[in-house]
């Protein structure tokens, strides 16, 4: 697995995640050979210029070009990649692709050295907090959008909901490789064992909040085997916690998104993580570590493995986590299964997701966008599809039953639960994770990260804690962007 690069805005950034997104390549496009490069001039508003007369005409032509592509990923998930170049270049006969994988950890710094140097990639992956907006308000990417109005086999309809980023209204900058969702994860023998239901997986038959703590007290237990509902549980020596959660904002938001919260305003114009709907989730949460005693505190989660062996070793029944998940999952081999997530008004689910933008500097707008598209293929990247690490971008392998079969019809990351919770839950109930709409994210993220800590520790309540930073952090707030 490799480190998920969201989770690096969070102060409890401490768990390895599998990550949706990948790849690499890295190095500039060749300069076109046929004088035609000054018709590929983009316009002020980021727009590519695609018409036949232009350099991106050069594989059809019999020009030889080459086009530059960068990006991170784990062995596992460079190859599939690799495997989706090697398709392109098989249909696109007069293009070569070389791309590089940067280690997450050095990825941003890498590509803003390049793009100081005017050695930009045709193509990138980008994560949107930490780069690709900073870079979108450079003017440094082409509007997607005008490849899409355009395109016969990709469109927005076509892809799911919540996977495109907008840099304004009718300005597209990324196109996410596929989703990423989260679920409750389970061992299933430790509910037979304690004759418990499991979870839902029905987003209409969802646990209530106050059912999901009822029953994560039923399944923690001290080392005498006495659960948390029982007034001699022991909560100094826990064996199994009912639930462990992680406390980063990609989970925390889907709870603040089901209480009708959000970070911002609707206007986008007032810090919103200190009023009710988002300060009842975090106490919540709070409470299921110093309260009902049912999760880890920070400083036991320091002795929690991931979640597969947590649950397969049954140190933890639950888990909220994203579908990455579902990989090491089937590859420990136990019973294990998924469920909705607890629900506080709606059901939610947010999408955390990549991307991959296309440089304004490209010599070749119109192969960039081919590359793209041959990247989203799901065709390309079936082994991440069914072992359960990614998840398809194009709608109708959701929809289309001998597709969906493809990447979830009897297979180990796939379990039972996995259609209603995951997939169903991603077509009707997501939500666009709040680095795609919120300005400025990770600085407002960095005042509010310290507080939370206190606000786990059981140090001050959710509210005490979030006033005393919100003017702080208001400060940082610079609005909200339309999300297509």
């Amino acid at each position: 697995m490799i480190m998920n690069r969201w989770k690096y805005t969070s102060a409890f950034m401490v768990t390895v995640l599998s990550a949706v997104l990948v790849m690499s390549g890295c190095t500039k496009s060749d300069s076109s050979s046929n004088g035609n490069s000054s018709s590929n001039t983009n316009n002020a508003s980021g727009s590519a210029n695609t018409s036949s007369s232009g350099a991106d005409t050069g594989a059809s032509s019999g020009e030889k070009i080459t086009l530059k592509l960068t990006g991170w990923g784990a062995p596992a998930e460079v190859a599939a990649y690799k495997s989706a170049i090697a398709n392109f270049e098989k249909t696109h006969p007069n293009v070569k692709v070389e791309f590089q994988s940067i280690s997450s950890g050095d990825y941003d710094t890498k590509l803003t050295t390049m793009v100081a140097g005017n050695d930009e990639p045709d193509v990138a992956m980008m994560e949107s907090a930490t780069i690709a907006f900073p870079l979108a308000e450079e003017g440094k990417f082409l509007n997607l959008q005008d490849f899409l109005s355009k395109d016969q086999q990709i469109t927005l309809d076509s892809i799911v909901p919540n996977i495109t980023y907008s840099q304004a209204p009718g300005n597209i900058i990324g196109i996410g490789p596929g989703p990423e969702t989260f679920g409750l994860f389970y061992n299933e023998d430790v509910f037979k064992d304690a004759g418990i239901e499991p979870p839902p997986s029905d987003a209409s038959k969802a646990w209530t909040w106050d059912q999901f703590v009822d029953v994560a007290k039923k399944l923690t237990l001290d080392n005498k085997g006495r659960n948390a509902a029982d007034p001699n549980f022991d909560p100094k020596n826990i064996k199994q916690f009912g639930i462990n959660l992680p406390t980063w904002w990609g989970a925390y938001s889907n709870f603040i998104y089901s209480n009708g919260g959000d970070f911002l305003s609707a206007d986008g114009k007032t810090f919103a993580l200190n009023q009710p709907e988002a300060v009842e989730v975090f106490q919540k949460m709070a409470d299921l570590i110093n309260v009902y005693h049912v999760a880890p505190s920070p400083l036991q989660s320091k002795n929690i493995p991931g979640t597969n062996v947590a649950l397969q070793t049954k140190k933890v029944a639950m888990a909220i986590d994203g579908q990455w998940a579902s990989s090491s999952l089937a590859e420990s081999k136990f019973n294990y299964n998924v469920g909705v997530l607890p629900v506080m008004k709606e059901p939610v689910t947010t999408v955390v997701a990549g991307m991959f933008s296309i440089f304004k500097s490209t010599k070749h707008p119109q192969e960039s966008w081919e590359l793209l598209k041959a990247l989203l293929d799901p065709e390309a990247s079936l082994d991440m599809l069914t072992n359960g690490t990614w998840m398809p971008a194009p709608k109708d392998w959701y929809t289309d039953s001998e597709k969906l079969d493809k990447w979830t019809k009897d297979l180990a990351a796939r379990p039972s639960g996995y259609n209603g919770a995951i997939i169903d839950m991603l077509l009707n109930h997501s939500h666009a994770t709040p680095t795609a709409y919120v300005k400025n994210f990770n600085k407002i993220m960095d005042v509010v990260n310290p507080a939370l800590d206190k606000v786990w520790l059981g140090k001050e309540t959710a509210q005490e804690a979030l006033d005393s930073i919100a003017a702080k952090a208001q400060q940082q707030v610079q609005g909200r962007r339309d999300v297509e």
